[in-house]
Order: C-alpha cells, then sequence, then structure tokens
C-alpha cells in the first residue's frame, strides 16, 4: 500500500506544480500558491511523522490509586523440583517474621505455588506502605539482618532462577483484603503494546463492574520497574468448576464481549501468560493468604 502511494505521488505534485505556474504567470492569487507549497510540504510531512497526542501527566499518576502511596513488589522464583518442598518449609520459617515486625514499613499480601503453567515455580507479593522510600528502608534494614542472610544463602541453593518487578495499583481495584479459604488464585498475566496503558484502563475500568459480582477480582496492577508494559489480573476462586462457571456467566453481561475484543487488541502478541496458584503461607491477620 506504501509502494502505491509513493508510486502515484509524482503525479499528483507534477498537477500542483502546474498549477503553481498557472497562477505565478497571471500575477494573482500569490496567496494560493503559498498554500498550495504549505500543502504539498504538510503531503510529504503526512508520509513520515506520526501525529502524537500529548500525555499531560505520566501513566503511574493517571491510574493509580491517589489516597495511598502503595508500591507493590511481585518475585518470581524457579525452584529445583526436589528442593520446593524445603524451599516452601524455609520461606515459611522467615517470611512471616518480616511481615509481623513493625519496623519493616512492608507486608506480605500472598505467597503461592504454581499449579498450572511454570511448574515448580514460587510467587510472593509484597505491599509497601510509603512508596519507595518504604521500599528502601525495607532493603536497607534487610542487609543488616543475619536472618534474612541466612534465607538468602540457603533459597540460592534451591533456585534455577528469579525475577522481579515494582507494580503499582489500578484505581478502580480493591485494595487485596484477607477473605476465607481454601481458595485458588488465577494470576493472570498481559504485555501491552506500548502506548495502549491508559486505553487498557479505561475498558478494565467499566469491566471490573461486571467481574465484582461474585467478588472474585482480587487485586489488579501494572508494572513500573522490570519488565515494563505489563499488567497482572490477580482473581481468586472456590475451586476450577466455580472459575468456569463465573466466568462462563460474564458473558452474559452487556459489555463484557467489548472488553475481552480490546483486551486482545491491546496486547501484543504471545503477550498472555495464565498461572493458577494455591495460598501457601497463613501470615498475621491472613487466614489465607490473599
Amino acid at each position: 500500500m506504501a509502494a502505491r502511494v509513493l508510486h502515484t505521488a509524482p503525479r499528483w505534485l507534477t498537477s500542483v506544480k502546474h498549477s503553481q505556474q498557472i497562477l505565478a504567470a497571471s500575477g494573482q492569487f500569490r496567496g494560493s500558491v503559498r498554500s498550495l507549497s504549505g500543502l504539498q510540504d504538510s503531503w510529504f510531512k503526512s508520509l513520515f511523522v506520526r501525529k502524537v497526542d500529548p500525555r499531560k501527566d505520566a501513566h503511574s499518576h493517571l491510574l493509580a490509586k491517589k489516597e495511598d502511596n502503595n508500591l507493590y513488589k511481585i518475585q518470581f522464583h524457579n525452584v529445583k523440583p526436589e528442593c520446593l518442598e524445603d524451599y516452601n518449609q524455609l520461606c515459611e520459617s522467615v517470611l512471616p517474621s518480616i511481615h509481623a515486625d513493625p519496623e519493616y514499613p512492608c507486608e506480605l499480601v500472598g505467597t503461592w505455588n504454581t499449579w498450572y503453567g511454570e511448574q515448580d515455580q514460587a510467587v510472593h507479593l509484597w505491599r509497601y506502605r510509603g512508596g519507595y522510600p518504604a521500599l528502601t528502608e525495607v532493603m536497607s534494614k534487610l542487609r543488616q539482618n543475619e536472618m534474612f542472610a541466612d534465607y538468602r544463602r540457603e533459597r540460592g541453593k534451591m533456585l534455577l532462577s528469579r525475577r522481579n518487578q515494582l507494580l503499582l495499583e489500578f484505581s478502580f481495584w480493591n485494595e487485596p483484603v484477607p477473605r476465607a479459604g481454601p481458595n485458588i488464585y488465577e494470576l493472570r498475566s498481559y504485555q501491552l503494546r506500548p502506548g495502549t496503558m491508559i486505553e487498557w484502563g479505561n475498558y478494565w475500568a467499566r469491566a471490573i463492574e461486571i467481574r465484582q459480582q461474585n467478588q472474585e477480582a482480587v487485586g489488579g496492577f501494572f508494572s513500573q520497574i522490570g519488565s515494563l508494559y505489563q499488567v497482572h489480573h490477580l482473581w481468586a476462586y472456590k475451586d476450577l468448576q466455580s472459575r468456569e462457571n463465573i466466568r462462563n456467566a460474564a458473558w452474559q453481561r452487556e459489555g463484557w464481549d467489548e472488553v475481552v475484543y480490546y483486551t486482545g487488541l491491546g496486547t501484543a502478541l504471545a503477550g498472555f501468560t495464565s498461572r493458577f496458584t494455591s495460598a501457601r503461607l497463613k501470615c498475621r491477620k491472613w487466614t489465607a493468604v490473599v
């Protein structure tokens, strides 16, 4: 299509130049000559210059909650298959004590093992009340914590790889709160096309009202540091059959089909993963984590 436009352009431009010559020879309508020249320039620019709708603020300011200053960190640990049980016991002996210590401005929102998706994987979600300063304070104190240093050394022997992200919470999602269990949790992760985050937020701000009928929505987050343009939705269900029933019922609600359609447009190719997990640790005030 682009090649066709470029091939036909010279004939169009020739007619423009011919019109300029006629107008110039008559000595009249010089303003029209200048207008045609400007049109010619703008036509060329339209081929190569993409107009951008300027944003007046950062995505994090437009999408995140204003009433609090929470920062989240999600950790993905790929564990050696033979070490998974020992890894879980190690985490259970250390992480709840950090969660419960008032000297650390952080909370262990949840920790899970993956059932379906990437196998032998542990997922931890931390919340830092106070944003980046709280994260910096926690990291500084943990470097002086001998128990945590021992934990890291032992943990390193059990892991194949690990990665993390810093996240903010969408303003239209509820903050994760304690809920009775047992539950299974689904973490749906989306890799968005750059530039579609605002549109994503607009559609899901309406969609979340549809998906709150059974209180299955736990939390919604978007990445700030780490892999960028990523969104994570966390859902809780009684079991897999309940998940099937709830998701089928959503298709009967007006507007859900439109949300699914635009969700597909906003994600990159091969940009979606889903994990089914179970809660592992019971922390202060959490009956079944998250």
